[in-house]
């Protein structure tokens, strides 16, 4: 009897040890696959037991739309010259044709490269002066592949602005920003075709902004910004977060040739006046006075005992111009153009500018430490004039 307990406790044990190792194991069985559908359904990994799939991570920070708003406006520009010379005698001789073959001296072209800015539905892009000037023939590609001959509708060398056209239906047009609302620290892309890469976008801040003095453009009041600008982005766009035209891209400073995080944009705002003037009468018409100014510096206002740093010091006055004639000296300070203060040298000339010709202008210098209020009958700026 004892020998039987002892073989059903002995059996007992086994089967309870059996089943205590079954169920550990059961438990610790990995859970069915999960697998997220891409693409094709009918592969056989999809047929597993297959969850919903993941909405893509938001794009915090992430200026796509601004890039894709103004991108299909952007434009590169290929301009080609022939170059002008005569043909060697050589050339002509029936004999050299025979050994070395009909060669064309002028067949190879010049060609380069640059970007614009469409801003009209009826084909009108914003680009630089130095992209296009000389240029034998224009020819204008579209982001979306398209391309175009373009012609010349007017430039502006004083700004380095031009307006070119192009005969396409379906234009994307960029939407013009309020480049005056514009504040040191805001984000900016500039867009173009550097180095003939193709359409490329930078990102960067606004460093500065009014840059002049820079000795670039005769008008200067420049955005100045660290998006990268390279060769071949000359006449591309400089836009704000949201996509809108801030500047046109036209200079940089450099030592060798590429980008070191200073670069300069025309404001909109000039852009679009100097755009509106080329569309209108083919060129740009400035008001003019006929005087050489100097900037007012706090040893020439110490130096004559000036009481005041801001306006621009009278140098020089063009005989029988219009402030020759206007009663302005040598050694006056102009401190204000038709109600508008003068700072410096650089306001007094854009001031000046905006005049119409033939108009008249209440300038107020400064003689003597005394104001003076004079009207000028204001003149037409020549060409290349100081």
């Amino acid at each position: 009897m004892r020998r039987l307990w002892l073989l059903f406790a002995q059996t007992v044990t086994v089967v309870l040890a059996l089943y205590f190792v079954y169920m550990a194991v059961g438990r610790e069985r990995p859970a069915p696959v999960r697998v997220q559908q891409m693409g094709n359904t009918d592969h056989p990994a999809a047929m597993l037991e297959a969850g919903p799939a993941k909405p893509p991570a938001s794009a915090v920070g992430s200026y796509r739309a601004a890039a894709a708003r103004a991108m299909p406006a952007v434009v590169n520009i290929i301009t080609s010259k022939r170059p002008k010379r005569g043909k060697h005698p050589l050339l002509r001789d029936p004999f050299f044709k025979k050994f070395f073959g009909d060669r064309d001296e002028d067949a190879d072209d010049e060609s380069s490269l640059g970007s614009g800015v469409i801003v009209s539905g009826q084909g009108y892009i914003l680009t630089n002066n130095h992209v296009v000037e000389a240029a034998d023939e224009i020819e204008v590609v579209l982001a979306d592949g398209r391309k175009a001959a373009a012609k010349l509708v007017g430039t502006d060398p004083e700004t380095d602005l031009a307006v070119i056209k192009i005969s396409l239906e379906k234009l994307p047009v960029i939407v013009l920003g309020q480049a005056e609302q514009a504040q040191v620290g805001d984000v900016v892309l500039a867009i173009g075709n550097p180095f003939g890469v193709g359409q490329t976008v930078t990102m960067g801040i606004i460093s500065a902004l009014g840059r002049n003095n820079l000795h670039i453009n005769h008008f200067e009041n420049f955005i100045q910004t660290d998006a990268a600008i390279n060769f071949g982005n000359s006449g591309g766009a400089l836009v704000d977060a949201s996509g809108n035209l801030l500047g046109i891209n036209s200079a940089i400073y450099s030592q060798s040739g590429g980008s070191v995080g200073i670069g300069f944009a025309i404001p909109v705002s000039t852009a679009k006046n100097v755009m509106e003037a080329i569309i209108k009468t083919g060129h740009v018409v400035r008001g003019w006075i006929g005087v050489e100014t100097q900037e007012i510096t706090p040893e020439l206002a110490s130096s004559f005992g000036l009481q005041r740093q801001s306006g621009a010091i009278i140098a020089g006055v063009v005989r029988n111009g219009p402030a020759d004639k206007g009663g302005i000296k040598p050694g006056d300070i102009l401190i204000s153009v038709d109600n508008q203060p003068v700072t410096d040298t650089n306001t007094m000339l854009n001031l000046i500018a905006q005049l119409v010709p033939g108009g008249k202008a209440k300038m107020v210098v400064l003689r003597k430490n005394k104001e003076t209020t004079l009207d000028i009958t204001v003149g037409k700026r020549p060409a290349n004039a100081k």
